[in-house]
């Protein structure tokens, strides 16, 4: 904890497992991306296409599971496009596509989840929700210029619509407008984390890109970019959630802990979905990451037990971009074990979450309620990613 009284253990480092070390201490819509007809927001709506691959989870867990916050993510969601109002008209339409875009609200979810778990939600735990969304539409809309995305989704991305110059705006727009919520908690040192977190955020991106086709990248590394780029933003919702309710810098290091492990699980689960998905479910190409140069776990753990002849013949495939190459390489990250690898480690990351939640009292019938509910979430998103290991068997 440092001199602000804030926990600072968060955006802590995984170990070479990807796992936090413990303090004693989906890709699925979790609300409708569009409104009813009556202006309400209902929880639930359509999944998009790879939403929740496998048989072992589904957009119903998630409604069940969120079912304690409803009401609560609900409202965040009309906050969350009501932020289109509060911009120049002229980029209004922009930043109401990119925020119904966004898509997930899992984080939002962390938030509200997090505050139910450790004193109840107030206005203050839906006002950060918002802001964590806010700083994801951001990163996705810059993410998408980076990887010469046009499609997110089923729809356009904002790059594609209105070309790179102004979705590059868009996205500065979006984070400066999240800060500018982040300001205004009465509690200075919110603020704090969340530019902390934003700047891990960002700064888990540039490396990434700095490190595309770079083949010295080890596994501690990875871990280490994930852990920025993706945990980061679920590790400071679901720390500040508690924190908002005053709770102790063990709780809120727990929590923070918890966040990061799904984040990161999350991320592994969303790289095996990368070659070891199915392509009409997931809207894409196996192996778009490794021709974008992006080494995701499978495939360094791949080359990491190659031989050293393998492992030349391995690189030179994906630098040429040979697309027969690729493929080959998919099948062979399927053949070897390396998904099966990368599934054990996201399993792990959830069992890790989970035991977070021992270190949180529950002092009431209603936070073991929220409690069931995290707990839930971990089986959940274990579900979805244990069956890519069997695939891969």
């Amino acid at each position: 904890m440092t001199g602000d009284g804030l926990q600072r253990g968060g955006l802590r480092p995984v170990d070479s497992r990807g796992r936090a070390s413990k303090v004693h201490l989906v890709n699925a819509e979790v609300l409708s991306p569009n409104p009813a007809a009556d202006g309400s927001v209902k929880l639930g709506g359509e999944v998009s296409p790879g939403a929740w691959s496998g048989d072992h989870g589904s957009a119903g867990d998630l409604r069940r599971i969120l079912a304690p916050v409803r009401a609560d993510l609900e409202q965040v969601e009309a906050e969350i496009r009501a932020q289109a109002a509060q911009f120049d008209p002229a980029l209004e339409e922009h930043v109401a596509y990119a925020i119904e875009s966004s898509g997930k609200r899992l984080r939002p979810a962390m938030a509200v989840l997090a505050g139910g778990l450790t004193g109840g939600v107030t206005e203050e735990h839906r006002r950060l929700a918002v802001t964590v969304e806010l700083i994801h539409a951001a990163t996705l809309v810059h993410d998408d210029i980076l990887d010469h995305a046009d499609v997110r989704r089923g729809q356009p991305t904002p790059n594609a619509r209105w070309g790179n110059s102004v979705a590059v705006l868009l996205g500065d727009c979006l984070f400066a407008h999240s800060l500018r919520l982040a300001a205004s908690f009465d509690d200075i040192r919110i603020c704090r984390r969340i530019a902390q977190a934003s700047s891990e955020v960002c700064t888990g991106e540039i490396v990434q890109t700095q490190r595309r086709f770079d083949f010295a990248l080890s596994v501690p590394d990875y871990y280490r970019i994930i852990g920025m780029k993706t945990g980061a933003l679920f590790a400071i919702a679901a720390e500040l959630g508690a924190a908002l309710n005053g709770a102790s810098p063990e709780v809120c290091a727990a929590m923070n802990a918890f966040g990061m492990q799904i984040g990161t699980a999350y991320q592994v689960y969303d790289d095996c979905i990368d070659l070891a998905g199915d392509e009409q479910r997931i809207g894409k190409t196996l192996g778009s990451d490794l021709r974008r140069g992006k080494l995701t776990l499978p495939i360094l753990h791949l080359l990491g037990t190659a031989s050293l002849a393998e492992k030349a013949r391995m690189t030179a495939q994906i630098l040429s971009g040979d697309e027969q190459g690729v493929r080959a390489l998919v099948g062979q990250a399927m053949e070897a074990g390396a998904v099966r690898y990368a599934v054990e480690r996201g399993c792990a990351m959830l069992d890790d979450a989970r035991g977070q939640l021992e270190s949180v009292p529950v002092s009431a019938a209603v936070s073991g309620v929220y409690r069931g509910a995290m707990e839930d979430l971990c089986v959940t998103l274990r579900g979805l990613i244990a069956p890519l290991g069997e695939t891969a068997a």
